[in-house]
């Protein structure tokens, strides 16, 4: 609401026209890497090679999507004002990931679920991998706007 009583969609934390364009394609290529990965994990599944996959991975999947999401959206504001604080938005999302990504792994096992290294190395190697993928992105998006 603005000091008339109306409401403004400006006023909004979120709105495009206060924080810049929004990137989709950033958020679109998770989205089709994480549809990649469950492709892949599933025909690992039914090749005879299951027993690498844990039975929590699609959990796993969407996890590491929704952080993306996060991570994109935290690094949206970032970039805004000139990159004025980049460096800092950057830094807190790769502190939020990884005590998110601690809390999923402490959560899962406090629960008790069965087969735990296994789950844990697929964990390990899915952060490796979207860690990997946020920065190569990250690189592609400070290299091409500079």
């Amino acid at each position: 609401m603005n000091r008339s009583g109306r409401f403004d969609a400006k006023a909004l934390p979120l709105h495009p026209q206060k924080y810049g364009r929004m990137r989709p394609q950033a958020m679109l290529r998770s989205l089709l890497l994480t549809l990649l990965l469950g492709i892949v994990f599933f025909l690992v599944e039914r090749s005879g090679y299951g027993f690498y996959v844990h039975p929590w991975i699609n959990y796993m999947l969407l996890f590491f999507l929704a952080i993306s999401f996060l991570i994109h959206r935290l690094m949206e504001f970032g970039f805004k004002n000139k990159r004025d604080k980049f460096v800092e938005f950057y830094l807190s999302t790769v502190v939020a990931r990884l005590i998110l990504c601690i809390a999923f792994v402490a959560v899962a096992l406090y629960l008790g679920i069965g087969n735990a290294p296994i789950f844990v190395a697929n964990f390990f190697a899915l952060y490796l991998f979207f860690t990997a993928f946020e920065i190569y992105g990250l690189y592609r998006t400070l290299r091409r706007d500079s």
